[in-house]
């Protein structure tokens, strides 16, 4: 699953999440949603989440 739809996402989800410093070289990281930022129902480039580590990124794919 694709982490462009927020109802795909969900606390706890097991996600990759690109981080603002790694958006040139597409490097993922992985971790569990503490937080969901974005309020849209879609973003064009994922949904921004906050991990457990407190690191904030954009999810690129929902793992379960």
């Amino acid at each position: 699953m694709d982490g462009k739809t927020r109802a795909n996402i969900q606390k706890g989800s097991n996600v990759l999440i690109v981080l603002k410093k790694d958006q040139r070289t597409g490097k993922l990281t992985e971790g569990v949603v503490k937080d969901i930022l974005t309020s849209a129902p879609v973003h064009h480039r994922g949904i921004k989440v906050r991990l457990e580590d407190g690191q904030i990124g954009r999810v690129q794919q929902i793992l379960r």
